[in-house]
């Protein structure tokens, strides 16, 4: 690396031993193991979760992943997702197939449909801690940066999840660490870039458009002397993948409206919650105190360079963190905070940067950077009661109540949570937001009408059963859990840290004439 890549480190003075860093790197990897594999299995699969679950197993008997087992559909989309056959093309399939094997060496059990995104949540912070350390050697912001990745709420909720979220974020932090291996002329980095891109594809291909918009213009800033075989593997990656792509994009799904106010909500959406969740406004006020006093206190910042520069380290995380923002505005039908799950990484990274400067300027002021940190976006005590007490949803209740007092030939009709009754029973389940024909519900013998209505697909089932069940034949059984509106949900400002005691009780009616 050229000399400005040592500036950061040279100017603080801030150096660990080897010995220091392996003590830290270790409490660091236990400590981030604790947080994400306890009580993993203690709370039941919601909506989202389920599906994935439930596509998986199909593989085991089909050997590809479809909406349909023989028994009951996996469509939330009114059949949407899948095509011919019920093959499935609302997602590439990479995580279906990684979560099969799963299934296959170890059962199927909520913990194990939640253990391979762990891992890779997992691996997560240890790309972080290197990534980093490409970006600033011989300083402590690897640590740092690991280290707030481990305790990110944000992080530890998306990462155990049973869905493709830590896996992006896997992928999208090594396909970085492999394009900064280009720019320093690593032997066998452009095929590394190859193989993690198409990786990500098959993990979520819309991730695609983020990493290589990052990646192409930093190079074209930065790094040009290898912008001809960044093109190159690019061009590659996109004729190797093409094919998916153009088979994904006949999914019979309506299209987004292109209009450039709901693209600016998108965007202001996805940005506020960045602010509220993992980087706070005010961060930015001091990583511009960071980025003048820097400039003071040192001579060379040159803006090209063999080596990576200090601009060039700050901006790369940036880029993809914006470019991930504007594509996903321009693609998602609604700005979920799930969507930006590859930017928290990268996140964490700027912060981790800030506060390593912070500290060198003044001790106190980093303590105080971090105890903000946590006090404006972290929950870590209502996070560390989650993992230590048991959870009940509604979903789990029904379940429990079906499997104890019901059969497997039961038919079941509900308005939304059809997707969790279909992993944790054997019974055929009618309604939800499948689009499916709901005419086997008038003679069902359980029937639940949720308190919340989602969208048209369960509005349509409620009144369908209000219309057509002869409730004269049946009886109500109300049931000791909370009928919120999920089981549990991803994102910051709906994940429930305990079981909600200030709802209406979920009801269960059973066909008794």
């Amino acid at each position: 690396m050229g000399d400005s890549i040592k500036t950061l480190g040279q100017i603080n003075g801030w150096v660990d031993s080897n010995s220091t860093q392996r003590i830290i790197l270790c409490v660091i990897v236990v400590g981030s193991l604790c947080l994400l594999l306890a009580n993993l299995g203690n709370q039941f699969l919601w909506e989202d979760e389920a599906q994935t679950a439930l596509v998986s197993k199909t593989i085991l008997t089909d050997g590809v992943p479809r909406g349909y087992d023989g028994k009951n559909f996996f469509s939330q989309e009114g059949g949407a997702e899948y095509g011919d056959n019920y093959l499935w093309r609302w997602h590439t399939w990479l995580p279906f197939y990684v979560l099969a094997g799963f299934y296959k060496i170890f059962g199927v059990t909520t913990f194990v449909s939640r253990l391979p995104f762990v891992l890779f949540g997992f691996g997560t912070v240890l790309l972080v801690y290197f990534f980093a350390g490409t970006l600033w050697p011989k300083t402590r912001i690897p640590a740092i940066a690991a280290g707030l990745l481990a305790v990110s709420i944000p992080f530890l909720i998306l990462s155990r999840q049973c869905r493709y979220y830590s896996m992006a974020m896997f992928f999208c932090v090594l396909a970085l660490h492999a394009y900064v291996a280009m720019l320093s002329k690593k032997r066998y980095s452009a095929l590394m870039l190859f193989v993690v891109s198409t990786l990500l594809f098959h993990t979520q291909h819309f991730y695609i458009i983020s990493l290589f918009a990052a990646i192409l213009l930093h190079a074209a800033i930065f790094g040009r002397h290898i912008l001809k075989i960044l093109l190159v593997v690019i061009v590659v990656v996109m004729l190797v993948n093409g094919p998916w792509l153009i088979w994904l994009a006949g999914m019979q799904y309506q299209a987004k409206t292109m209009n450039l106010s709901e693209l600016v909500n998108c965007a202001r959406t996805f940005s506020t919650d960045i602010f509220r969740f993992v980087f706070p406004l005010w961060l930015l006020g001091l990583l511009l105190v960071v980025i003048i006093i820097i400039l003071a206190k040192t001579k060379h910042f040159p803006l090209r360079g063999q080596g990576l520069s200090f601009w060039s380290n700050l901006s790369l995380p940036i880029f993809f963190i914006v470019s991930n923002i504007i594509s996903l505005s321009v693609m998602a039908h609604v700005p979920y905070f799930r969507y930006i799950a590859p930017s928290i990484p990268l996140l964490i990274i700027l912060i981790a940067a800030i506060v390593y400067v912070a500290g060198r300027i003044h001790l106190p002021l980093a303590v105080l950077t971090v105890v903000l940190l946590f006090t404006t976006t972290g929950r870590i005590g209502d996070y560390f009661y989650e993992i230590t007490h048991d959870y009940d949803g509604p979903c789990e209740g029904i379940a429990r109540y079906l499997n104890e007092h019901g059969n497997p030939d039961d038919v079941v009709a509900i308005t939304y949570g059809d997707m969790v009754l279909k992993f944790y029973t054997n019974m055929r389940i009618v309604g939800g937001l499948t689009g499916e024909p709901i005419e086997p519900a008038k003679d069902a013998r359980w029937v639940i009408i949720r308190k919340y209505v989602h969208l048209d697909f369960d509005a349509k089932v409620r009144v369908y059963l209000a219309n057509n069940v002869e409730w004269s034949r049946y009886r109500a059984i109300t049931i000791n859990y909370p009928d919120i509106p999920w089981e549990n949900r991803e994102s910051p400002n709906a994940h429930l840290f305990r079981t909600c005691t200030d709802e209406d009780k979920v009801v269960i009616y059973e066909r008794v004439k």
